[in-house]
């Protein structure tokens, strides 16, 4: 259960091999956030809470990272949109993003339409670009695979457990980086339209001050040039106010 002690998660792109820019990036995120005056600003990420909705609908959150499609449907009404990052990554336009719809390397599938009916891995159906993207085209014949994470789904692909699933670019592009060999045997048969990228996120009855505050802080360190290096590890490159409005896409 969440304590009451401030929480900070950046836990959807926290690969293992990350973690290290990912401490560093908070590090720093929270090093401004302090010079802005806010108090009870956490000193680590948390990692130790296992369901994410602990963190986004706790009283004590403070900063953290969600994706769009909670943003606009289990979490409406309980946490504030602060702004959302954008990613040097294949696929990324500014602070959007889109979707790979990954099969494997030996389908001569030219498009999803010659690979379906298909085994569809889904990170969650609570998720935009895993699930929500397949709303106007999965078959009921598919059989859905539940697998829990983007980088599961592609195992389960280049496994041969699944045919096709949908993997945020993003993720995508990092895990290139930093696992390439979950990439190997599967490639890009289609992309998704663009859409709101995973948006930055605190609690809903902060004051409007506070949420000024943490957005300052946020762009300053942005174009803090002692945290570049841990930004070009995380792909991160910028950060934009998008309202709710926006999100609304993913609403169904």
């Amino acid at each position: 259960m969440p304590s009451d002690d401030p929480y900070a998660y950046l836990g959807m792109y926290d690969f293992p091999a990350l973690r290290p820019a990912q401490d560093i990036w908070w590090a720093g995120l929270a090093g401004h956030f302090m010079a802005h005056g806010l108090s009870n600003v956490p000193v680590v990420l948390n990692r130790s809470v296992p369901d994410p909705y602990d963190i986004w609908q706790s009283p004590a959150l403070f900063f953290a990272q969600t994706c769009g499609y909670p943003l606009t449907h289990k979490l409406a009404g309980k946490v504030r949109l602060l702004g959302t990052p954008s990613y040097d990554a294949p696929g990324c336009a500014g602070a959007r993003y889109r979707s790979f719809f990954i099969g494997r390397s030996d389908s001569e599938a030219e498009n999803l339409a010659a690979l379906l009916p298909a085994r569809v891995a889904v990170n969650g159906k609570d998720s935009y670009s895993g699930w929500e993207v397949w709303r106007e085209i999965v078959e009921p014949s598919c059989e859905i695979i539940i697998s829990g994470s983007h980088a599961n789904s592609l195992d389960l692909v280049r496994q041969g457990a699944a045919d096709v699933a949908a993997i945020d670019c993003v993720t995508h592009a990092l895990i290139g980086d930093v696992e390439p060999a979950r990439l190997a045997g599967t490639r890009i048969i289609e992309e998704s339209p663009l859409a709101p990228g995973l948006p930055y996120i605190t609690k809903a009855d902060r004051d409007e001050q506070e949420i000024q505050a943490i957005i300052d802080a946020t762009r300053k360190a942005f174009d803090d040039p002692d945290l570049a290096q841990a930004r070009s590890t995380l792909r991160l490159t910028g950060f934009k106010f998008m309202p709710v409005s926006e999100y609304m896409i993913m609403v169904k």
